[in-house]
């Protein structure tokens, strides 16, 4: 903005200047350079100003990458020389331009932080708002939401069309076929591991994309979650550490340390993370034909360690290179127990333990070149991205009891995988009111899986999967005084192929269109309207085209299907956002149109009819709709509310077994999260969640409540954080279901919810302020420094 009126102010003065120089006048020149004091690193972009003896602005200019300035054609007389730059003291000198004193150096200009501005404190808004762009809505992360829990996974729940289960599995609108992005990049580690691992203090805002326009992938039915983080791409050295001790059944922990060093042209920068700890989880199914019933208890033993190290190097104020490595190691040894009670024939019961030892590397290769040209927004930028993983398994079976003498075996499975991105973005603000955006991406992945077992009703195998995906985008945006719109599409072409133990089993390929269309009336500063429209595509995952079968319990197997086709989805959707003076609301409706729908079934195994064939299927064209209603409200300044409420509709259509089956689900869900300021430093807050019941292709869920309570303490100058928070303090976070398809069955599923979480946060350094921002192809920061 300061810029922005600097220019402003410059241009009313060119007519003076010019008519000024005609009389002869004599011009000067005025240079030097802008540095730290305490660093003595350059300080770019710091705003220098040339001031008259009445204090008007005569001109001025900006400090380059180097810290240098130069402002020539300053007519004869005596001036004030300002220097400023946020976080530092104004520097201020006088200087007088003759026709003996015409190119004056003013040389090195230490400037000196200013320690009660800024500083290196990242401000955080007190209270959440939510912000309706024209492809997304923006929930600007406040301290109501971050006293919630220690990471995103805490966080994400308590946003409106979000749910989030005890795995840290999350879905969006009741579904989660959705994509992670953090920063607006993809990573190579899994979403339930990822959001465990970003600490809840990192995270700036959350943009939720139900429907993306056509310059993002198009996959996941539901959209994209876009996690955005604060950076630490300030001057000097920069740092902060999370760790945090949950306490239930059994204790875990976690910890994550974030650091950067900017310094000239260099911003160099490191992230380190890990979760350590057990977690147990337990169950009973009971199947009413057969009056038996299956027990099942797991404990996991999961450890995951993740660290990351890059480098910004801006070459200047045009050309940015930047390349980073992420690195992610996972260990587990889960134990498990499976009893099958036959209430009707004791000599029928079987016990099934079962011990694993997993252990698995990903590794992520980024590379990224933008370059700016003189139009404010117009740039190109092209990012490589190379991700591959090996992960290995081995599990261990044993049995006691049961009629038909099972015998122990090991299986041992071995995946490797590779990927490949490169992608080329140009973005052209043809006008102050329109933008042409134009994309171009190939995507090559490559996966070999491996099945070794010592069971002799299943085989050794080994399976490949293949796909390569090459798509264009365009995109253009146009606004007008109260309306904007943009339209756009992808033109993609997908190729797949699979081969079993060195036979092709499974091949296609096609060329399909992803068009997007958004329209936004505003009907003042503060009530918005939108509609837009997008294509999206859920393309099957390896697991679900695996056609390897594995024994998982006695009961079922499990087994993938080759021949599995994508499936697509067309939304439409209308939203309304109001912003209040106490608070904000926001209203919205949506219909999807679901074709050659993927759904997971559970049929009578045809090679042993005394057990389960779980597997996947496309189901019949479906559709859904739904509405939701969220807001905040402040009554006074020490109680903020945020809530929301969802209700979706849907019908399941498909076949189980042998057995068309249709129904209609409609479902709700509504969430209230109370946030109680006690003092300047101390934060209390009080969550509720409510879920009714609900009903998928086979399952029917009932309804269930959690309530979860915490308090936050900030202390040394807001630097330091201390959570407490207690979750589901009624235990009553229990997913309890009934089925009628292939036969009656209920049962009760027991994650291990209630726990007591203590964290504690430092921000520490010496850094000052940011000195450097640029945008990433979804328009968000890419500097690094930010986790992940």
């Amino acid at each position: 903005m300061k810029q922005l009126i600097l220019i402003l102010s410059l241009f009313s003065l060119l007519q003076a200047n010019a008519f000024q120089a005609s009389k002869g006048s004599v011009l000067g020149q005025i240079s030097g350079m802008v540095v730290d004091k305490d660093l003595g690193d350059p300080i770019p972009y710091a705003t220098v100003l040339i001031n008259n003896a009445e204090g008007k602005l005569v001109s001025g200019n900006s400090s380059q990458d180097d810290g240098s300035f130069i402002i020539k054609d300053i007519p004869e007389g005596t001036y004030t020389l300002q220097v400023q730059f946020i976080g530092y003291k104004t520097y201020s000198k006088s200087i007088e331009i003759s026709s003996g004193n015409k190119l004056i150096n003013i040389g090195s200009i230490q400037l000196e932080a200013d320690i009660a501005s800024l500083d290196d404190v990242t401000i955080v808004a007190e209270r959440s708002t939510i912000e309706q762009k024209i492809d997304r809505k923006v929930i600007n992360i406040g301290k109501d939401l971050t006293t919630t829990g220690a990471s995103a996974s805490d966080i994400m729940g308590n946003l409106p069309t979000l749910t989030v289960d005890q795995d840290g599995n999350i879905a969006m609108r009741g579904n989660d076929n959705v994509r992670i992005l953090v920063d607006g990049k993809p990573t190579n580690v899994p979403a339930a591991q990822l959001l465990k691992q970003i600490p809840s203090t990192s995270i700036k805002s959350v943009e939720l994309i139900t429907n993306p326009s056509a310059k993002y992938n198009p996959e996941g039915m539901s959209g994209i979650i876009n996690i955005i983080l604060h950076k630490n791409s300030n001057l000097g050295f920069n740092a902060n550490v999370s760790t945090g001790v949950t306490f239930g059944k059994h204790t875990r922990a976690n910890g994550s340390l974030d650091m950067n060093y900017r310094t000239g042209k260099f911003n160099f920068y490191t992230n380190i993370g890990g979760n350590f700890g057990k977690k147990d989880f337990n169950g009973r199914i009971f199947r009413e034909e057969s009056n038996s019933q299956d027990n099942i208890f797991v404990q996991n033993d999961n450890n995951s360690y993740l660290y990351k190290i890059g480098v910004d190097f801006y070459l200047n104020d045009k050309n940015t290179f930047s390349f980073y490595t992420n690195q992610n190691k996972s260990q587990g040894e889960p134990i498990g127990i499976i009893k099958i009670e036959n209430f009707n024939d004791l000599s029928l019961n079987l016990t099934q333990n079962f011990f694993m030892d997993s252990e698995g590397l990903s590794s992520s290769y980024n590379f990224d070149y933008k370059r700016e040209f003189e139009k404010e927004g117009h740039n190109i930028e092209l990012e490589l991205n190379y991700n591959e993983g090996d992960d290995t398994e081995i599990a261990d079976f044993e049995f006691e009891g049961g009629e038909n003498n099972f015998l122990s075996y090991r299986d041992d499975v071995a995946n490797d995988n590779s990927n490949t991105t490169i992608n080329l973005d140009y973005v052209n603000p043809l006008s102050e009111k329109s933008k042409l955006e134009l994309g171009a991406e190939a995507r090559m992945r490559e996966t070999n899986n491996t099945y070794i077992t010592t069971n002799s009703n299943l085989n050794n195998a080994n399976y490949n999967y293949d796909n390569n995906i090459y798509s264009f985008y365009t995109t253009y945006g146009q606004t007008f005084e109260k309306w904007s719109y943009q339209l756009g599409a992808r033109l993609e072409q997908y190729d797949v192929e699979a081969v079993l133990d060195g036979t092709k089993i499974f091949e296609d390929d096609y060329l399909t269109v992803y068009p997007t269309a958004y329209v936004t009336y505003t009907l003042s500063d503060k009530k918005t309207l939108q509609l837009n429209y997008g294509r999206r595509v859920d393309r099957p995952s390896l697991s679900q085209v695996n056609p390897v079968r594995e024994f998982s319990t006695p009961r079922i197997t499990g087994v993938g299907n080759p021949e599995l086709d994508p499936q697509f989805t067309s939304s439409v959707e209308f939203n309304y956002t109001q912003n209040l003076d106490k608070g904000n609301f926001t209203g919205g409706v949506f219909y999807r149109f679901i074709q050659n729908e993927i759904n997971q079934t559970f049929s009578i195994d045809p090679e042993d009819p005394a057990k389960l064939l779980l597997t996947y299927i496309n189901g019949e064209d479906n559709n859904a709709f739904g509405l939701e209603l969220s807001g905040s409200y402040k009554p006074n300044k020490w109680w903020s509310i945020n809530s929301s409420f969802e209700i979706y509709n849907q019908n399941n259509r498909g076949i189980i077994g042998e057995k068309f089956v249709e129904n209609e689900n409609t479902s709700f869900n509504f969430r209230i999260n109370n946030s109680f300021k006690a003092t300047e430093d101390l934060t209390f807050q009080l969550f509720g969640y409510y879920r009714a019941p609900g009903q998928d292709l086979q399952f029917k869920a009932k309804a269930f409540y959690f309530v979860n309570t915490g308090a936050r303490y900030s202390f040394l100058d807001d630097k330091a954080t201390l959570s407490l928070n207690f979750t589901d303090i009624f235990n009553t976070q229990k997913l309890k279901f009934t089925a009628d398809e292939p036969y009656k069955q209920e049962g009760t599923l027991n994650p291990e919810s209630q726990t007591v979480f203590i964290g504690f946060s430092y921000r520490f350094g010496g850094g000052k302020n940011k000195a450097l921002r640029r945008k990433n192809r979804d328009d968000n920061e890419k500097d690094g420094g930010g986790l992940f």
